[in-house]
């Protein structure tokens, strides 16, 4: 992680927190969507990608190896992402958790609508 002096004014924990409300502000996956893009170069969305893409396999169990044949993500990235998985701050699971929430409920809502 880049080291550099900050502003006294402003600690590092202060414009973390700053950048989560941001986050939490945005009311839909298009304005997320956009934040990310002006906020992230490409390389940068490309990596925040690729370690979101793997987590639905992780959890499903599978392989490292058929998650890099499936996604073409780097078993070391497989690797660093299960570590977070299983060591980290909860974040990943409750991501997927509620992403997996939606999705049944789209699911629900859109079957009720076929009826």
């Amino acid at each position: 992680m880049k080291r550099r002096s900050l502003d006294p004014e402003t600690p590092a924990e202060s414009a973390e927190l700053s950048l989560c409300e941001a986050l939490l502000s945005l009311k839909n996956a298009e304005e997320m969507s956009a934040f990310l893009h002006d906020l992230c170069t490409p390389a940068e969305l490309e990596v925040l990608v690729d370690r979101w893409r793997v987590v639905p396999y992780l959890l499903d169990g599978v392989a490292y190896r058929e998650i890099h044949e499936r996604t073409a993500v780097s078993i070391t990235t497989i690797g660093r992402v299960a570590r977070f998985l299983n060591q980290g701050n909860g974040g990943y699971l409750a991501a997927a958790a509620r992403a997996a929430r939606r999705r049944a409920a789209g699911k629900a809502t859109s079957k009720k609508a076929k009826a």
